[in-house]
Order: C-alpha cells, then sequence, then structure tokens
C-alpha cells in the first residue's frame, strides 16, 4: 500500500465516522487556538512594555529618592523617604559632564478648575526639558517657557483629556484656570498619547517646578530624568550621581537608579516566562484532547475488528494496521492544529481591531509548540489501541465482527 492510497484510505474512514472526526477536529482545534491566543497575549503585554520604555529615549536613568536595599520594596509614588531629593540636587547632578538634559519633578494630585468644571488631576511641576526628555510634543501652544526653569511662572500645559474635559473644543491658549488656590495661564496642550509607564498623559496637568513647590508645600522630588550624552556613558555616570549624592547627603547612598534597559530586561525577563507559562497551562488542553483520541480510538478498534481481521487475512502485516492506527491520528490531529491556527490568528486579528493600542501578536514559536504537543500527544494516546488493533487474530477478529452482526 502506498502512502497515496494510505492516505486516501484514512480519509474514507474518517469521512464515514463524519461525527466522531467533527467532534476530535473542534477539540484539537480549540486547544491549539486557545495556546496561540493566550501567548498572543502574553507577548502583546510585553512588546506593549517595550514599546512605552521606548517612547521614553534611548538613553534615560531614572534617580529615585530612597533605598531599595533599605526599605525592601521599590519607593513609593507619593511617600516619604530617608531624605528628600531637592531641587539642589538636581542642579548638582545638571553640572556632570555626561548629562545632555535633566528633568526634576514634583508629583501631586490638585484640583483643576475652569469655569463650573472642577476635577481631581496628576500635577507635575517640572522644568521644560522634561518635554524632549520624556519625547512629549505639543499638539497646541507651546511647551513650559525657559523662565519655568527658576521663577515660579504660572503657566501650565494640559493634556490632551484635560483640555477638552475643561474647554471643550474652544481655543484654550491663554485661558486661565485654578490648581487648588492658585490661578495659571494655558500655554499649550499635549498631542495626544495615552499612559505612558503608569501616567496618562492625556488627563495631567504640568506646571513650573517652582510653582509646584508653592503648590504642594513641598521642595521633596518625585523623581530626577536624566537624558544621558552617550549611552555608553551608563556606568560612569551612575558613579558620578552616586558620589555627587554622596558628598551632599552626608555619606549617604539614599537614592536608587534605575536605567532603561534595566527595567526593559526586567519586564521582558517576567513577561517572557508568563507568557511561556500560559501557553503551558493552554497545552494541558491538548493533553486531554489526546485521552480523547486514545478513548476514541479504542472505541474504533472494537467496531472495525471484521476490517482488520480482513485486512491481516489478506496479508497485511501488524506493522501496517498499526500504522493505519496512527496515519489516521496523524491526519486528525494535523488539520486539527492547522484549523486551530487559523482560528487563533482570526480571533488575534479581531482583538487587535478591537483594541488597536494593545500589540497583540502570536508568536511563531507557541504556532509551532501547539502544532508539535498535539501531534505528539495523538500519536501518544493513539499507540496502544494501534498496538491492540495489530496484535488481533484475524480470524479471530472476523468471527468477532461476524457473530456480533448476527
Amino acid at each position: 500500500m502506498t502512502l497515496i492510497d494510505q492516505l486516501r484510505f484514512n480519509t474514507q474512514v474518517l469521512a464515514r465516522q463524519r461525527w466522531r472526526t467533527a467532534l476530535l477536529l473542534l477539540t484539537i482545534s480549540l486547544g491549539v487556538a486557545s495556546v496561540v491566543v493566550l501567548t498572543s497575549v502574553g507577548e502583546g503585554a510585553r512588546r506593549y512594555i517595550a514599546g512605552e520604555f521606548s517612547a521614553l529615549g534611548q538613553q534615560i536613568l531614572i534617580v529615585l529618592p530612597g533605598k531599595t536595599e533599605t526599605s525592601g520594596a521599590a519607593p513609593p509614588l507619593y511617600g516619604t523617604s530617608p531624605r528628600d531629593l531637592t531641587l539642589e540636587d538636581a542642579n548638582a547632578l545638571a553640572r556632570l559632564s555626561t548629562i545632555a538634559r535633566i528633568a526634576p519633578i514634583i508629583a501631586g494630585t490638585a484640583r483643576v478648575s475652569h469655569g463650573s468644571v472642577a476635577r481631581e488631576v496628576v500635577t507635575l511641576g517640572t522644568t521644560p526639558d522634561f518635554f524632549p526628555v520624556r519625547n512629549l510634543r505639543i499638539d497646541l501652544g507651546q511647551p513650559l517657557p525657559s523662565s519655568a526653569v527658576d521663577t515660579a511662572s504660572p503657566t501650565l500645559v494640559l493634556g490632551a483629556k484635560l483640555k477638552q474635559e475643561l474647554f471643550g473644543n474652544s481655543n484654550p491658549l491663554n485661558q486661565w484656570l485654578r490648581i487648588g488656590e492658585r490661578r495659571f495661564r494655558v500655554v499649550g496642550v499635549l498631542e495626544e498619547r495615552g499612559e505612558s509607564l503608569g501616567l496618562d498623559m492625556r488627563d495631567m496637568a504640568i506646571i513650573p517646578i517652582r510653582s509646584a513647590e508653592q503648590l504642594f508645600n513641598s521642595a521633596g522630588l518625585f523623581r530626577i530624568l536624566l537624558e544621558l550624552k552617550q549611552i555608553d556613558q551608563l556606568e560612569l555616570t551612575k558613579r558620578q550621581i552616586l558620589n555627587s549624592i554622596r558628598l551632599r547627603h552626608d555619606g549617604e547612598d539614599d537614592v536608587t537608579l534605575i536605567s532603561q534597559d534595566s527595567m526593559l530586561n526586567s519586564f521582558d525577563n517576567v513577561l517572557s516566562t508568563l507568557t511561556a507559562s500560559v501557553g503551558a497551562i493552554a497545552a494541558i488542553s491538548l493533553l486531554v484532547a489526546g485521552i480523547l483520541i486514545m478513548n476514541i480510538s479504542l472505541i474504533s478498534v472494537s467496531q472495525r475488528q471484521r476490517e482488520i481481521g480482513l485486512l491481516k487475512a489478506l496479508g497485511a502485516p501488524a506493522s501496517r494496521v498499526r500504522a493505519l492506527f496512527l496515519h489516521e491520528s496523524l491526519l486528525l490531529t494535523g488539520a486539527g492544529s492547522l484549523l486551530g491556527i487559523a482560528a487563533g490568528e482570526l480571533a488575534v486579528a479581531l482583538a487587535l481591531q478591537l483594541l488597536p493600542n494593545f500589540p497583540f501578536y502570536a508568536p511563531l514559536w507557541a504556532e509551532l509548540a501547539a502544532m508539535l504537543i498535539a501531534v505528539g500527544s495523538g500519536l501518544l494516546f493513539s499507540w496502544w489501541p494501534a498496538n491492540r488493533a495489530a496484535g488481533l487474530d484475524p480470524v479471530l477478529a472476523m468471527r468477532g465482527a461476524i457473530g456480533g452482526h448476527q
């Protein structure tokens, strides 16, 4: 029997038992599709995080108050540390030869109001360098003026969403509003961007850092963003920063330095492991499909005893009978895997249409792994039924089948 003859024979068998075939194809394809969809979510999350970090620029270093080794956790968003970072600390770091730009930040929540509309929003106090360091673009007007570095200028830049809620479709430039008890003039509106590292830039007010000191009655910095002149100067810059802080903070290394690459690598490792784990959990359904194949194959062997006996009586060796059942399983799992991959890709494409800002992506390794597991489990679990069929005595098999019909 040639390979073409065997394929035709298996196809005819599967076509005669269409409901059994449809059930197995559905089970296998759902298992493969679940692996594709779930790993696309994990891979999408990894790519989303990578995109968020790349939006910061390529040579960013973040200085936070407090030492993670002493506190046992990451510094809080708004909270206290053993010693505050101050604007004077930032000015000292700005004099380092390896620093291109520096953006100190004071952060807090404040009530922003215009007319009858008022909201509590995140308010950032910073300098004009914050915009190029964070790759922020202005849609209307201009960023904070250069005078915002040293003076409490009553100017601010609005996020796109906050502008829409406060001013609607009218032009907000040179309009006055209140933040807390202070009045500020709108000089610019950020370009629509969305969330970045947990901060929704659309729903934010940005004011000069000296104004933020007065507004929140605090000189403590939330963090300092540094842009390096060259990425290969990262380690040198870290040492210079620690030396500068140590001199200003009575010999204490009470800051945490976080580089963009270290954050990205940490997230990448976690999300890659999570993606593989989720894919492995989804792959369990393919093992369940293998058990189903084994049970149905055992039933098929008992129902096809006469056929098996006739083949062996005509001289088919045990290896040929075994191969017929294994090839049948291979055909089922292969077709089911291809259907599952197609269904998974269709689901991913639909998800991209519904959530265009999230980069769903089904990795090739997940599709290949799902297919290999499906085919492997199918062959593994069909081996026993195939061996059982190959070991049947042809005379007894035909008698049992005939007796079953009488």
